[in-house]
């Protein structure tokens, strides 16, 4: 899909936007039953505090600039919102609630939401998504899941993420590939990764063919991927035990491990974090390489930054015979603490937050996936082939698990698939030590 002519119409005003939006009442009605400022607030005293993650300037303005007295101005209420860095919330947010001074509202990413239920310190929000309109349901069926634990809702999501291939066309085509059909199965990408990949005389690769990301963490990502495309899982569905050592998980890592290793690899500078990079400095722009993973908001920065290069995103790739997968799903959302004096406010909150137009608008301002299905006949996905892809894929994408103690199990099998990548061990005895190390985790937090 040809991502280079369209624009994503980033300049769009969203106070424009905000003004087509109908009072509280009817966005209650458009999210199945909204509590109104008739219906909430404590004694007529009618004030949220909210936490959000993140020192992106563009989406604090927005939020804090448009998005909040936007709410303010339809429901009377106050709403104080302060921006936490992504280091920093979680110890943040634990002092808060020893000293019992936590936000009313709160966001995080998916991973810490079980952390959260294990201390009771959120709501289960089932019954007031259980209020929805089977439509509204319908429409972030992508994006609940992420933030269910033991299949009970806690957390919101705001917007969806993903990791898709991004591929050099005129590299294709210098190679005698087609970029009109690119591949589709990870064996037919690593076939083409080969005639993409450019060595000089000494036989060091000067561009790969394929690249994803091998850092600290981001590996973990990656290997999931390959994981769930082999239908293989992390732990399983009780959370009590892993269930990553197995057939499917060798087979991952092993392919994992051809990519940058052997005498047909296609990937170079293992370790490397290039997704955190500059675009100028991206391996796409510098042509470093021919196909590389990448989140949707890199791509278009990508796009920009190379003028004129034929850049298009590949739907989630399969194995032989499996399902397409992609890693991804439910990106940070909101929480309500348990503890809220207001929790009806509070959810009006959320709901505004997801209501379809500023939901939208909130996901066009930080370019990233909407989380409502029908976001693809707006303009932020019409004007946007990245965009519209990644709302395409949504299905495919999986996430890793809520679980207590995940962030360990998670730390614990990187540090396991490094010792894999960079052959200390094979991945048979790589799994297998991750295993235990995680079952032991799982078990302490049981």
């Amino acid at each position: 899909m040809d991502v280079h002519s369209l624009s994503r119409r980033r300049t769009a005003r969203l106070a424009a936007r905000i003004t087509a939006v109908a009072a509280v009442g009817a966005i209650a009605a458009a999210l199945g039953g909204c509590a109104t400022s008739d219906d909430s607030g404590a004694g007529g005293d009618k004030t949220l505090s909210v936490w959000l993650p993140g020192n992106n300037q563009t989406e604090i303005d927005l939020v804090t600039n448009t998005i909040v007295p936007a709410f303010e101005d339809e429901t009377g209420a106050t709403v104080d919102v302060t921006y936490v860095d992504w280091g920093d919330i979680s110890t943040k947010l634990n002092a808060a609630f020893a000293a019992g001074t936590a936000p009313d509202i709160f966001g995080h990413g998916p991973a810490a939401t079980a952390d959260f239920v294990a201390n009771g310190r959120i709501l289960d929000l089932d019954d007031r998504v259980a209020s929805l309109s089977q439509e509204d349901r319908d429409d972030l069926a992508a994006a609940l899941p992420g933030g269910q634990v033991d299949g009970a809702q806690y957390l919101m999501p705001l917007s969806l993420q993903g990791y898709l291939v991004m591929y050099d066309a005129d590299a294709f085509r210098a190679a005698g590939l087609d970029p009109d059909d690119p591949p589709s199965t990870w064996e037919d990408l690593k076939a083409a990764a080969e005639k993409l990949t450019q060595r000089d005389a000494s036989g060091t690769i000067t561009r790969s063919g394929f690249l994803t990301p091998s850092q600290a963490i981001a590996r973990q990502q990656s290997f999931a991927t390959f994981l769930f495309g082999q239908d293989g899982s992390l732990v399983n569905d009780e959370g009590t035990e892993a269930t990553f050592d197995s057939d499917e998980g060798a087979a991952a890592l092993d392919f994992f491990t051809s990519l940058y290793t052997g005498d047909d690899a296609v990937s170079a500078n293992l370790g490397e974090d290039y997704l955190n990079a500059p675009a100028a400095q991206q391996p796409l722009v510098q042509g470093t390489a021919a196909m590389t993973v990448q989140a949707p908001s890199m791509m278009q920065q990508i796009v920009d930054a190379s003028p004129g290069r034929d850049l298009r995103v590949m739907p989630a790739l399969s194995f032989e015979g499996g399902e397409p997968a992609a890693f991804g799903g439910a990106g940070p959302g909101l929480m309500i603490n348990a503890d809220a004096p207001d929790a009806d406010l509070a959810w009006s909150f959320i709901q505004f937050m997801l209501s379809p137009d500023i939901s939208t608008e909130y996901t066009q301002g930080t370019g990233t996936i909407p989380v409502r299905a029908s976001a693809a006949d707006s303009d932020y996905a019409k004007n946007s082939a990245i965009i519209t892809m990644f709302l395409q894929e949504s299905s495919h994408l999986h996430a890793n698990p809520n679980v207590v103690g995940w962030v360990q199990v998670r730390d614990a099998l990187d540090k396991q698939l490094e010792r894999g990548l960079n052959g200390v061990a094979d991945s048979t005895s790589v799994l297998k030590d991750a295993a235990d190390e995680a079952d032991k985790i799982l078990a302490a937090n049981g």
